[in-house]
């Protein structure tokens, strides 16, 4: 039997399943990958919002790194929830040390509008992670909070892009254009290239998880060998099904589909 790739998710905890590593964990397998996990924070959340949030000792990452790294190294990883400036040092050593492909979901904002980043951290994951990200997958409010004014339109945001690229120093940025009007469509940019990816736009309000869902897609396929633009590619085919077939879970924002694709598309069809 052929060994499998591998991907890591270092990201914050959903005790039901929509978001964050559980997430993150869903995505790898769909996609064919063996998934890993190290946690920064546990939190208490569910579709309805998030209701207590306790960060994990620097060291405690730390220590789950080196566990998976000096065992197994995974051949791609990504990054969610990341609170403080102590653990995006520790995490920055790791992508500098083994120069995996290395996407960053930059979590500010959880689907029901808690906060899960302070200012200071914002301006951190801008200095320490952001220049060293094989992709960054910001939605519209995380790219603004970025690049520090608004995407209001098309031009603004292949402005944002070549912010990413040119003065932060990211390899790519794809900004999610979901929360723009008509269809669902996203920007991907590198430095010498633009794409455009768009899809239909479904009336739902089960959207918990999409980014965390999104960004591990692209992670996972990075991790099998694919290009920026085929890792992009699929995941945008991957959450539009995702979000298409939502269980309808919780009482609030439920989270999406994580096997959808599987299910309807394999896993070898692109």
């Amino acid at each position: 039997m052929r060994k499998p790739k591998i991907a890591l998710t270092i990201a914050g905890t959903d005790p039901t399943g929509g978001a964050g590593a559980m997430a993150d964990l869903k995505s790898f397998h769909a996609c064919g990958v063996y998934g890993m996990a190290a946690f920064t924070s546990v939190l208490a959340q569910n579709s309805k919002g998030v209701q207590h949030i306790h960060n994990l000792e620097v060291d405690w990452l730390e220590e789950q790194l080196e566990s998976v790294f000096t065992d197994e190294v995974p051949h791609a990883m990504k990054t969610g929830m990341i609170p403080t400036k102590e653990m995006m040092e520790v995490i920055a050593s790791y992508v500098k040390n083994y120069q995996i492909p290395y996407v960053i979901d930059p979590v500010m904002i959880a689907k029901s509008g808690d906060s899960l980043m302070d200012d200071k951290g914002k301006s951190e994951l801008q200095n320490i992670l952001l220049p060293l990200a094989d992709v960054v997958t910001p939605n519209i409010p995380e790219a603004e909070e970025i690049v520090g004014f608004k995407l209001d339109s098309e031009e603004k945001i292949h402005q944002a892009g070549k912010v990413f690229i040119e003065d932060i120093g990211s390899k790519g940025v794809i900004i999610k254009g979901g929360h723009l009007e008509g269809n669902a469509t996203d920007y991907l940019f590198t430095k010498d290239q633009s794409y455009t990816f768009e899809q239909e736009r479904y009336d739902t309000k089960h959207t918990h998880g999409t980014g965390c869902t999104f960004s591990s897609v692209i992670t996972a396929e990075l991790a099998k060998g694919k290009t920026m633009y085929e890792a992009v590619k699929k995941a945008k085919s991957f959450i539009s099904l995702a979000i298409k077939y939502t269980p309808e879970i919780g009482q609030g924002r439920g989270p999406v589909n994580h096997f959808a694709y599987q299910k309807l598309k394999g896993l070898d069809d692109e």
